[in-house]
């Protein structure tokens, strides 16, 4: 059954006065989110410390980001942040061995190669994929650098620059062919496409709930495929990470058995009250259907862009293309403004102004856009 994109585009009440082009930078808000960081307000006015109340919604976040994922909640850490997932996980690698090496792309977020090269004082070395000619990392340039002493392959699935989409399946059948392990970088993709990580087969993914998954910032999510939950202890540790949260034991470190162990400290108590109405709407609109209508908004918007002469530099295949659409300008902080002067909100990195798209956008929205770009074409194109 086709959700009702319409009626769940009313509960964003921005998207009335903008045309929010944003979900990659900031989700617009719903009203439930809102609603949701208000109830918590409430509960601290009546009843101050609601420790039960906080530590079951801590829970509530873990089971829906589980159901998005196609995990089971004891594969799910719910972390601080992407960075904080990541850390944890980087403190149980071994990088003393013959494994030591760390693949990554020229597409990653700097968090999810920063933390990997801060791992060179361990014993890992670090290599880069680059882009080929067009631009793109095909699967092939990965087969060049993954190799026996690989022990991770680390990858972005949608690059936050440009909006490509990288083939996971290929590349974790690269890394498998050497025993090597993939973490997925989802943080551009989950909430705008489905991301089912059984079916990627992937063995750890991180992510946060300020983007695509409608939530807010300060809380994030790390899978860990439960074969290797227990093989892996984090040195990065608190006791919400210990097997009994309530032992205050200070003689020892007892890691959780579930993927709790990568947590730490206590929990954005708030943030898990805005995750877990955002991810709440994701589940009711359903991940597919939200790929299937932000696949053919961006195909839209692609279109469009090439028929006034300013083609995106995102790739238009389908399957090589995200919730992002990425134009080159000349002056991409200067026609950011123009275009938030024209209440149309996008964001840029590098020459690249990006429109990320969600299911809350429409037709019009993305034909607003085109047109404003016609207008500025003459000014911004990167070949003026």
């Amino acid at each position: 059954m086709t959700p009702d994109f319409a009626a769940l585009r009313r509960r964003f009440p921005v998207l009335e006065r903008k045309t929010y082009l944003n979900s990659g930078s900031y989700c617009a808000l719903a009203d439930s989110v809102r609603a949701a960081i208000n109830a918590y307000m409430d509960d601290r006015l009546a009843v101050g410390a609601n420790w039960d109340v906080w530590v079951m919604k801590n829970e509530a976040v873990r089971a829906a980001m589980a159901q998005v994922l196609n995990a089971s909640a004891d594969e799910i850490a719910v972390t601080a942040s992407a960075s904080a997932g990541l850390n944890a996980l980087a403190s149980a690698f071994d990088f003393t061995g013959p494994r030591n090496k760390v693949v990554v792309s020229d597409f990653e977020f700097p968090t999810n190669a920063q933390i990997w090269h801060a791992q060179e004082r361990r014993g890992a070395q670090v290599v880069h994929v680059p882009r080929a000619a067009d631009g793109y990392i095909p699967a092939e340039q990965f087969a060049r650098l993954i190799d026996d002493r690989t022990q991770l392959v680390a990858v972005t699935h949608v690059c936050f620059r440009n909006g490509a989409r990288l083939d996971i399946p290929a590349i974790v059948g690269l890394a498998r062919a050497k025993g090597a392990r993939v973490l997925l970088d989802t943080y551009q993709a989950v909430g705008g496409l489905a991301v089912d990580v059984k079916a990627l087969d992937v063995d750890f993914a991180v992510g946060g709930m300020l983007k695509y998954l409608l939530g807010t910032a300060g809380i994030g999510f790390l899978y860990v495929r439960d074969a290797l939950v227990r093989e892996l202890v984090p040195t990065n540790s608190g006791w919400f990470a210990q097997e009994k949260i309530t032992a205050m034991d200070i003689t020892a470190n007892r890691p959780s058995p579930t993927a709790r162990r990568f947590e730490a400290g206590t929990p954005a108590v708030v943030n898990c009250y805005a995750a877990e109405a955002g991810l709440n709407i994701i589940l009711e609109a359903g991940p597919k259907a939200i790929e299937e209508r932000v696949r053919a908004l961006t195909r839209r918007c692609m279109e469009g862009l090439e028929a006034i002469g300013w083609p995106a530099v995102t790739p238009r295949d389908d399957a090589r293309r995200g919730p992002m659409v990425a134009v080159p300008s000349a002056s991409t902080a200067q026609l950011f403004e123009k275009l938030s002067a024209q209440d149309i909100v996008t964001s840029f990195r590098d020459n690249n102004i990006r429109a990320s798209i969600h299911f809350y956008n429409t037709e019009d929205d993305i034909d607003r856009f085109v047109e404003a770009m016609r207008g500025h074409r003459a000014q911004h194109h990167a070949a003026a």
